[in-house]
Parts: structure tokens; C-alpha cells; sequence
């Protein structure tokens, strides 16, 4: 199973993509470095950092760009 996620910069710059999981451990980065402003997507294959998958349940994507952060929450369900 993977999960797509879509973002969307205002402008060019640093940024940072990842997943953590209810006890706030980081699990995954996505995304890390320069971006272009514009419209991007990223998949997520249910896999941590060192290549194990995940198990089913509750999960947190949370972008940086600059000044500005958002978390969102996702279910993981295999």
C-alpha cells in the first residue's frame, strides 16, 4: 500500500517532508532539500527510514517550508 501526498510551495526554497508516529517518533523523511514553488506529490510506501514497513494505524505527515508549518494527520491501514 502507498500513500500519495500532494503539497503545494508558495516559493522556491528549503523544506522538509516526514512521518512521524503517535509517540511523535520521526518514521520517515520524504522530502528534504530544495523545492520550486509550484504543485509536488510525494509517495509514501508504509516504510521507515530503515526500509521496515510499518504496522496499521495513525500517523502524522508534517511539511516545513521557512516560516511556515502544517501537520496533517493519516490512517495507515495495510
Amino acid at each position: 500500500a502507498t500513500t500519495t501526498v500532494r503539497f503545494a510551495l508558495k516559493e522556491t526554497g528549503p523544506m522538509n517532508l516526514a512521518v512521524f508516529n503517535s509517540l511523535g517518533q520521526k518514521v520517515r523523511v520524504l522530502a528534504d532539500g530544495p523545492r520550486s514553488a509550484g504543485v509536488h506529490t510525494v509517495m509514501w510506501d508504509g516504510r521507515d527510514d530503515g526500509g521496515r514497513s510499518v504496522s496499521s494505524g495513525v500517523y502524522f505527515c508534517r511539511m516545513q517550508a521557512g516560516k511556515y508549518e502544517k501537520t496533517q494527520k493519516m490512517l495507515y491501514a495495510r
